[in-house]
């Protein structure tokens, strides 16, 4: 009751109007080199002078504000912009009106700080087997074999490997990628990772990077999920995991072979699956093997250099090798397999992973026939992305970068350059198109997970600037992570924690605070969803009361509430997406660019 009281008196403390005013900034801030504007939603047009003051309050810049002339979306009709490209002294900022009844938060323009160590906390979280977060061992009798050269229900070691959200599914789809993700987030900015803790996430620290540490833990269960030449395992567990929320190390969930007991281990055999009503599409495993021989041919360069790794780093290049030889002769996708519900991952590419699991093979091994097999996959390939596309099905296109042209970047011929960089720009400027018919700024899809996809565009959009040394992205790039650090209707960070003082998830569809009441920081939530699919997603239900109700756009939907897995569940792969990109940001990383070999 205190807490309502003081709302209502804080609303009529304001000037008649202030509340109906609102102006949204990357909550973070901006990097001196970069992009810098916010942006004013206003139901009413906006007459007063908005000023920029550094920590000090002197006045900065004066803004002169020009209404937007785009698809303003309500309950907002006025939109402005306030940019500051040319201010670069670093220090805190915020954007006040002339009468200071509207006020912005506070945000930085300089270094960003280190959102990446933040983002290995919450991976170190999500881990199966042994938890440091909990101190706990978990699933420790994953799993019983399904689609395999082996008898149904025979024991495999499955253990290891990340729960995939909120639930406590693993997916080698998603393990694969976040595995060599934190791998190229270390290769592009090593001095953004410290050492805290050891390989099992616990202190004292043991020399190596936190995000190697990591990383280890995800080549360890892929080298597992493949126990001969000819096996792949691509899923433990299914959705008979959702029966309510509950800590990993006590699942009550039963495959049938008792409580908290064995879970499915499904082989990947490029064949569709699925033990209950639904099943899968799968045509191959090109998809899961690719990624997975990627990951370990990057597992092996890393691991190589690291005094007393010789034997790991072989091991990891022996099984880049296998699995890669999987994917060429089994060409095709292998999708997630569902047994109650009928959402999956619906992967449905994968001449992209076995470009990027070739061209990573002939950097470790300088044998040709991995380079010429590059060449052919990335002609396959092209263009082909979500990013040219104006609707798309939940992970169609999975991931949602093509790693695979960066790769092969790194080591193709000057044509061969030209002709990659040439698609990563054809997929940007698609982006661009849209994106700049919105005051926002930003062109990804509002399908399930939209957020992974707002990463991908600024991660596609730093990479294609590093390749061609041209920078005429970068806005696109900014835009995309202003919309994910609050520029955007709701002017919540889409980021668990961060920024510590401002708006972000709380209420998220995870047990540690479900059953424990415990905020982990650096996890990415799925993100706003279109209304019209949000309003048919199952068992999507509010809690609470839309503490955004007043922000909500017509046209999609956010909520802060546990009960929306469609938009407010942490992701494991989602966060680690973002690693890059933050490993990028830090430091004054943000201005490099270089198309050198």
């Amino acid at each position: 009751m205190r807490y309502y009281l003081y709302l209502i008196l804080l609303l009529l403390a304001q000037p008649l109007g202030a509340q109906d005013i609102y102006i949204r900034t990357n909550l973070i801030g901006y990097a001196a080199d970069q992009p810098k504007k916010a942006l004013i939603l206003s139901k009413t047009q906006v007459n007063q002078e908005y000023i920029l003051y550094n920590e000090l309050h002197q006045k900065v810049k004066s803004f002169r504000l020009i209404r937007h002339q785009k698809e303003n979306w309500p309950p907002f009709q006025f939109y402005y912009d306030c940019v500051f490209d040319e201010i670069t002294t670093t220090g805190r900022y915020y954007i006040s009106s002339s009468d200071h009844s509207v006020k912005s938060n506070t945000f930085l323009i300089g270094n960003y700080p280190a959102i990446q160590e933040a983002v290995i906390g919450f991976m170190q979280t999500q881990r199966c087997g042994f938890n440091p977060y909990i101190n706990e061992v978990c699933h420790a009798l994953d799993g019983r074999s399904f689609y395999g050269n082996r008898p149904d229900s025979s024991y495999v070691d499955a253990t290891g490997g990340w729960h995939d959200a909120g639930d406590q599914l693993k997916y080698l789809i998603t393990g694969s990628n976040a595995t060599a993700r934190m791998m190229m987030a270390y290769e592009w900015n090593t001095t953004a990772f410290g050492d805290k803790v050891n390989e099992l996430g616990l202190r004292p620290s043991n020399g190596i990077p936190d995000v190697l540490d990591e990383a280890r833990w995800g080549l360890d269960w892929i080298h597992k999920l493949h126990p001969t030449k000819q096996e792949l395992i691509h899923q433990v567990a299914d959705d008979r995991d959702h029966i309510g929320f509950k800590m990993p190390n006590d699942d009550p969930a039963n495959y049938g072979w008792g409580v908290n007991k064995y879970r499915t281990a499904y082989f990947a055999n490029g064949q569709p699956q699925g033990l209950g009503k639904y099943k899968s599409q799968a045509t191959g495993v090109s998809n899961v093997a690719g990624r997975s021989a990627a990951a370990m041919a990057m597992g092996y360069r890393i691991w190589k250099k690291i005094p007393g790794q010789a034997p790991f780093s072989q091991q990891c290049l022996q099984d880049a090798i296998e699995l890669y030889q999987m994917g060429k002769e089994r060409e095709g996708f292998q999708q997630g397999n569902s047994y109650g519900a009928p959402y999956r991952y619906n992967e449905r590419t994968w001449a992209d992973d076995m470009e990027w699991a070739a061209a990573e093979l002939y950097q470790a091994t300088k044998d040709k026939k991995y380079l010429e097999d590059a060449l052919h996959y990335a002609t396959l390939i092209g263009t082909t992305s979500w990013m040219e596309m104006d609707s798309s099905s939940h992970y169609e296109m999975y991931p949602y970068v093509n790693m695979g042209h960066y790769a092969l970047w790194k080591v193709a011929d000057a044509r061969t350059k030209s002709i990659l960089i040439g698609y990563y720009k054809s997929n940007l400027e698609k982006i661009r198109n849209k994106a700049l018919k919105n005051p926002y700024g930003v062109g990804h899809l509002f399908i399930w997970c939209s957020n992974n996809l707002a990463a991908a565009v600024a991660t596609q959009a730093m990479i294609y600037e590093k390749m061609s040394g041209d920078k005429q992205f970068r806005p696109l790039l900014q835009d995309h992570v202003n919309w994910l650090l609050g520029l955007n209707p709701w002017g919540t960070s889409m980021i668990t924690g961060i920024p510590e003082e401002g708006e972000y998830p709380l209420d998220v569809h995870m047990p540690f605070w479900i059953l424990k009441k415990q905020s982990v920081v650096g996890s990415l939530v799925d993100g706003p969803l279109l209304s019209s699919i949000h309003d048919r997603m199952l068992a999507i239900r509010l809690n609470e009361p839309d503490e955004f109700s007043h922000l909500q756009p017509e046209h999609i939907k956010y909520w802060d509430d546990f009960a929306d897995y469609s938009t407010n569940e942490p992701t494991m792969d989602g966060s680690a997406d973002l690693l890059i990109l933050f490993a990028h940001f830090y430091g004054g990383n943000s201005g490099k660019s270089s198309s050198k070999k």
